[in-house]
């Protein structure tokens, strides 16, 4: 991964400098006392993509939950605070802050959003604190954090990613007229990345583009622009309501262009929500997608002890959240025994391993990011998503 590559907007540029006053870094494990260890998170709680926060928020809860049922972890107990973030860099500031310097967590955990983790993520690894596992474009957030030994994304790189899949697509289906619909920010910055680099390599570019802002909620002009270019494939980079509402344009318009989301929007929740909106829709896969009322016997079970719990449907982002945290407590947490310090935690993630059944395989951290980054094309077909193209590693950039 070659940081030059990136490319950062103003409106986050202008966040992360906001953020940059950093808070002086502890020298001791703030979080940490005899018998608790505080974690926290900042959240959309209400902003454009609240629906989908109950999967991360609960499913991060319910492994907490489970440690402290079994007697803490070392003996301390498990603590979550969780902040909203709106989807907006500045209150991801004031919630991270609130986080570090009232509440002095430990670790921050399952953070969402590229732009408002982006804000925030320097001035919470300045401080000592194990950043874990950030809902955001991986390579944007290493960039901004330094590269520190405190941070460790576990979000596939959407640039590699979506290279692998668009070329997937092209090489598979032969179109000819490529559109592109990306979110503003660092989302559709590195889709963009990957899917041009896609194109560049076969000798072909974009017939069209546009752009949306996160919680637009009318993309009719965007998709005319690819109607009128007489597209076959649009590549989007869009989380769940962005995406039903492209692919419900495009069927409103009666285009049989084929669609490919990144990664952020292939989830199952955006195929139970966009049900025949979305019949068709190609996504790039990068864990597991389970199609309701056809998981396997140790999903349905996880997931029914989730509804039980909280009250919610269990997609995959809920595992994800509840994977993540595990591999915080059993990789990070667990082996350092009483003696917490940051730098102790810090270590012992860098020398795990995580196993879980919404991986695809077992997976460790290289330079503190998720490492393989195997991904797989998978389709939507009778309601749920489907893989049609073997699994592949990306190439490293």
């Amino acid at each position: 991964m070659r940081p030059n590559r990136l490319t950062l907007n103003r409106r986050t540029l202008i966040a992360a400098a906001l953020a940059a006053p950093a808070i002086a870094r502890r020298a001791h494990a703030a979080g940490v006392s005899d018998g608790e260890i505080l974690l926290g998170t900042h959240l959309d709680l209400t902003g454009p993509v609240a629906a989908g926060m109950p999967s991360i928020r609960f499913g991060t809860q319910m492994r907490i939950d489970e440690a402290n049922e079994a007697g803490g972890v070392n003996g301390r107990k498990l603590r979550l605070i969780v902040e909203d973030n709106g989807s907006q860099p500045q209150m991801a500031v004031r919630a991270t802050d609130k986080l570090i310097r009232s509440d002095e967590v430990f670790a921050i955990v399952n953070p969402f959003g590229s732009g408002t983790n982006a804000a925030v993520v320097k001035r919470a690894v300045d401080a000592g604190v194990i950043y874990f596992a950030p809902w955001a474009a991986s390579a944007i957030i290493r960039k901004i954090g330094g590269n520190s030994k405190y941070l460790f994304t576990t979000v596939p790189n959407y640039d590699t990613t979506m290279a692998t899949g668009a070329g997937w697509m092209i090489d598979t289906h032969k179109p000819q007229k490529i559109g592109f619909i990306m979110q503003e920010g660092p989302l559709g910055d590195l889709v963009k990345q990957g899917a041009m680099a896609a194109l560049t390599a076969r000798g072909m570019k974009p017939v069209a583009e546009a752009s949306y802002k996160a919680g637009d909620i009318d993309f009719s002009s965007q998709v005319a622009r690819m109607q009128a270019a007489g597209t076959d494939l649009i590549i989007i980079a869009t989380i769940t309501r962005e995406t039903i509402g492209i692919m419900a344009e495009v069927k409103k318009l009666g285009m049989a262009t084929k669609v490919l989301t990144a990664s952020p929007g292939r989830t199952g929740i955006v195929a139970d929500l966009g049900k025949q909106a979305v019949e068709g829709l190609y996504g790039v896969g990068a864990w597991n997608a389970y199609a309701t009322g056809k998981e396997p016997a140790e999903v349905k079970a996880w997931q029914e002890k989730l509804t039980k719990r909280h009250g919610i449907t269990a997609d995959e982002n809920a595992i994800l959240a509840y994977a993540y945290a595990d591999w915080l407590i059993r990789g990070g947490l667990q082996p350092v025994g009483r003696e917490v310090t940051n730098d102790r935690v810090a270590a012992a993630l860098a020398a795990s391993t995580s196993e879980h059944f919404i991986f695809y395989g077992a997976k460790r951290f290289v330079d503190g990011h998720i490492d393989p980054e195997d991904v797989q094309i998978d389709q939507i077909a009778g309601g749920g998503w489907t893989a049609v193209s073997p699994r592949v590693v990306p190439r490293k950039a």
